[in-house]
């Protein structure tokens, strides 16, 4: 009998190292951090209950072993994790700037994450997946790229939900005109998108987010559009409706690492309780306020895969 996973993920699984103090001699110390962005989604769905499963690659070392261990601790089944014996795991530098947003440096030329071949697919748990969600990082090189094509192809043809977060990452790819043809890839695949304010602007060429997604819309079939906007809340579009919700702002934010992330797993969690069917914008709003909330939650813990907040905690905030 085959598990049936509600939302299997595929992409990168890294090593954040975050800023955590000075040492005696006045150097930075670093703190390794499980991080990656499908991983941080999955996380927060675990904690609202539900079943997942990772797909992906990290190398044969102390960091690689760290990361399985981190997704076991969570409940994320790592039956889809591969090790590579001579490309070691990715490695990010996370430099947090005044205000809380990130500058990142990575050690990944190549990095273990880059290295899934479409052999090394757990075509089982695509199979038997409700949602399939990815994003961009892994269509940076093409060894990868033809492994999630191929994972997009076997979780479509099942009948899962396709969800994508772009999640642009520039020093990754070779050119942004690379970036973007393997985002329109992945516009035209996916059935739910969760965008920033930025990459939108960025890839629509609209400042205005209303006609970028006006857009989009014109260009790709996505049913569900969902807009992070940062201090400013979120939107989502549906089928003609587009409804913004105001953020939570935290007065003891620390960092804003895996809020995005936090905010799309909230969105899969309701399309998982409610299918995904044409919603009304008070059904639209209560996505979003319990997404927001969730998102702001994480702003206030170091790192995000093992800190995700649980369901009471985010409804406590709502009725604060």
């Amino acid at each position: 009998m085959n598990t049936v996973f509600d939302v299997v993920a595929l992409g990168e699984l890294l090593i954040d190292f975050t800023e955590n103090g000075t040492s005696a001699q006045g150097n930075p110390v670093l703190e390794a951090n499980p991080g990656g962005a499908p991983c941080n989604v999955l996380s927060m769905l675990n904690q609202l209950g539900h079943k997942t499963g990772f797909i992906g690659k990290v190398g044969q070392d102390m960091f690689g072993m760290q990361l399985e261990k981190a997704l076991k601790e969570v409940g994320i089944c790592t039956e889809g994790l591969v090790k590579d014996e001579k490309i070691h795991t990715t490695l990010a530098f996370v430099h947090t700037l005044e205000g809380g947003d990130r500058d990142f440096s990575f050690y990944r030329n190549p990095g273990a994450d880059m290295m899934l071949a479409e052999s090394e697919l757990n075509v089982s748990m695509l199979e038997n997946c409700r949602i399939f969600h990815f994003g961009s990082l892994s269509m940076t090189d093409e060894i990868c790229r033809n492994a999630t094509k191929k994972a997009i192809k076997i979780a479509k043809e099942k009948g899962a939900v396709i969800s994508f977060d772009p999640n642009l990452r520039e020093p990754l790819w070779e050119s942004l005109e690379a970036a973007r043809q393997q985002i329109d890839y992945g516009m035209r695949e996916c059935d739910i998108l969760k965008i920033s304010d930025n990459e939108i602007q960025w890839f629509t060429g609209e400042q205005d987010y209303d006609k970028g997604v006006a857009w989009l819309q014109s260009k790709y079939s996505i049913r569900l559009v969902l807009v992070s906007l940062g201090k400013e809340g979120s939107r989502a579009y549906m089928n003609g409706k587009c409804v913004q919700v105001a953020p939570f702002l935290q007065e003891n934010t620390i960092e804003t690492t895996g809020a995005g992330d936090t905010f799309c797993a909230c969105v899969l969690h309701y399309v998982l309780e409610q299918g995904l069917r044409d919603y009304t914008e008070e059904e639209l709003k209560a996505m979003l306020t319990f997404a927001n909330a969730a998102a702001s939650l994480i702003t206030t813990k170091k790192g995000a895969l093992r800190v995700m907040p649980e369901k009471s905690e985010i409804e406590e905030l709502i009725k604060a």
